[in-house]
């Protein structure tokens, strides 16, 4: 039985298992499972590896996607570039074990802002810093579309939510949201912006799919907004993970 799973914290957020498992027995994968692993430290990563000689691939999630790099042996160029990972490849052969990193949020959120990339759409909000924003801001500028970074603190290349000007917004058509904020079970909770100034020239993209339609997407609605839910990307990576554990290409 090959084992895959997901590691990070919490995770009680997370429809991984449900869709790798229903994916299985759509496909009738009978021979493959899959897990949650909870870690509250990083460190617990290598006992986890040490405990489990079945496992055959990982996903990565928050806060851990950045972190997980130190622990790994190697990691694919566009992985480097972005400085995340979210899927982790392991390669077993005469005893030994290499752990391999790559990023398949890129396929899920450049399949997923595509089909909505015109020439008017220039400019960009993403709100939040970790390895999902990095992921996101790497597609951003491969489609050429200028990035405004945002945290709670400002720094260099960074402002802060209280930078965010009425021009700035109404100047972006595209606003994205890395944050967990309005993830389950915090469903109420949303970014701190003046949601009157969106119209519905402007496309609000939410990588939280869980609940599907978000606080942030809700508000974003009442104002005629296009909205787009994380679901569409969460799908996307897990099939570009899936091809990764599986082909020798990788």
């Amino acid at each position: 039985m090959r084992k895959f799973g997901l590691i990070g914290y919490p995770l009680g957020h997370s429809f991984s298992r449900k869709y790798f498992s229903d994916k299985f027995l759509r496909e009738d994968i009978t021979d493959c499972s899959y897990e949650n692993y909870p870690l509250q430290e990083i460190d617990l990563f290598r006992e986890l590896i040490s405990n489990e000689s079945d496992l055959a691939g990982l996903n990565v999630t928050i806060p851990y996607k950045s972190d997980i790099i130190d622990y790994l042996d190697g990691i694919s160029h566009e992985a480097s570039e972005i400085g995340a990972v979210n899927v982790i490849k392991f390669k077993r052969s005469k005893g030994s074990l290499v752990l391999y990193g790559y990023n398949s949020d890129v396929t899920g959120i450049r399949d997923t802002l595509y089909p909505y990339k015109t020439p008017s759409l220039q400019n960009a909000i993403v709100l939040g810093t970790g390895g999902s924003s990095k992921a996101v801001c790497f597609v951003l500028e491969k489609l050429g579309i200028n990035i405004i970074r945002v945290s709670r603190n400002r720094r260099e290349g960074i402002i802060s939510y209280a930078d965010l000007t009425p021009a700035l917004i109404e100047t972006s058509g595209l606003i994205v949201n890395t944050t967990p904020l309005g993830m389950y079970p915090d469903i109420e909770q949303y970014p701190d912006l003046d949601y009157s100034l969106l119209t519905s020239k402007h496309i609000l993209f939410d990588l939280v799919y869980n609940p599907e339609i978000t606080s942030f997407l809700r508000k974003g609605s009442e104002k005629g907004c296009t909205v787009i839910s994380g679901l569409k990307m969460l799908h996307s990576q897990a099939e570009k993970a899936w091809e990764i554990w599986n082909s020798d290409s990788f």
